[in-house]
C-alpha cells in the first residue's frame, strides 16, 4: 500500500519498535493527525480472549468524561408513556412497529444506536438481520436495552460508547477527535481502558491485553505500552 506524503512525513515521528507511555501515545496520534478534517483518535486492542467462547466475550460501555466529539442519533423503540420520556430526553426518533417496514423495506438506518424498552425487543428482534450485522442491535450489557430510557438517551448524548470484540479478538474505539486536547484525549483513554481491565472474562487464562495502539483516521499507528494494564 503506497502512503501519501502528509502520512509518511507523520510516520517518521512514530518510532515502531516503542511502546510508548499512555500520554506520550496520546500525544504522538494527536500530533500526526495532519489531514484536512477534524480525524477521529481510535485505539485498537488487542486480546487474549478466544470470542468463540461465550465466557471469554466481552461486551459493555463506558462513557466518555469528554464525549466522542461527534453527534450521535439515538432511536428508541417503546411505548405509552415511554415515548413521552424519550423524546424529552432528547431521542432523534421515537417508535415502534411503524418503523419495521421502513427499516427492513426502506432500508432506512438515520442512526447511530438503538436503545428499546425490555417489551419492546419482540418488535426490534424483526430487525436482526439487518440491525445485527451493523452493530446497532440493542443489549441489556451496554445498557441499550432498559426501562430507564432517560439515563440511556442521555449517557449516550454525553459520549457513551460501546466495546466489544469482533472476529480477531480485537476491540477497536473511537476515544474522540484530533482537535480534542491531549488532556480531554487522555481523560478518555484512561477512562475506556479502566472499563476493559474491569471487564477481563474471569474463565480467561494467560494474558489479556496483547497490545494497543492508537492511531487518527489517516495517521499511523502508535503502540502504546501495556505493562500498567
Amino acid at each position: 500500500m503506497k502512503h501519501g506524503k502528509k502520512y509518511t512525513e507523520a510516520a517518521k515521528q512514530v518510532d515502531r519498535a516503542v511502546a510508548y507511555e499512555p500520554a506520550d501515545a496520546v500525544a504522538l496520534a494527536k500530533k500526526t493527525a495532519v489531514a484536512k478534517f477534524d480525524e477521529t483518535i481510535e485505539v485498537h486492542i488487542r486480546t487474549g480472549c478466544d470470542g468463540r467462547h461465550a465466557e471469554q466475550q466481552i461486551r459493555g460501555a463506558v462513557v466518555l468524561p469528554n464525549g466522542t466529539g461527534k453527534t450521535v442519533k439515538v432511536l428508541v423503540f417503546a411505548k405509552g408513556d415511554k415515548v413521552n420520556e424519550a423524546e424529552a430526553a432528547g431521542a432523534d426518533y421515537v417508535g415502534g412497529d411503524e418503523l419495521i417496514p421502513k427499516i427492513q423495506n426502506d432500508g432506512w438506518l438515520d442512526f447511530d444506536v438503538v436503545v428499546a424498552t425490555p417489551d419492546m425487543m419482540g418488535v426490534v428482534g424483526r430487525l436482526g438481520k439487518v440491525l445485527g450485522p451493523k452493530g446497532l442491535m440493542p443489549n441489556p450489557k451496554a445498557g441499550t436495552v432498559t426501562m430507564d430510557v432517560t439515563k440511556a438517551v442521555n449517557d449516550i448524548k454525553a459520549g457513551k460508547i460501546e466495546y466489544r470484540l469482533d472476529k480477531a479478538n480485537i476491540i477497536h474505539v473511537p476515544i474522540g477527535k484530533a482537535s480534542f486536547s491531549e488532556e480531554q484525549l487522555q481523560e478518555n483513554f484512561n477512562a475506556l481502558m479502566d472499563a476493559i481491565v474491569k471487564a477481563r472474562p474471569s474463565a480467561l487464562k494467560g494474558q489479556y491485553l496483547k497490545s494497543i495502539t492508537l492511531t487518527s483516521t489517516m495517521g499511523p499507528g502508535v503502540k502504546v505500552s501495556v505493562a500498567k494494564f
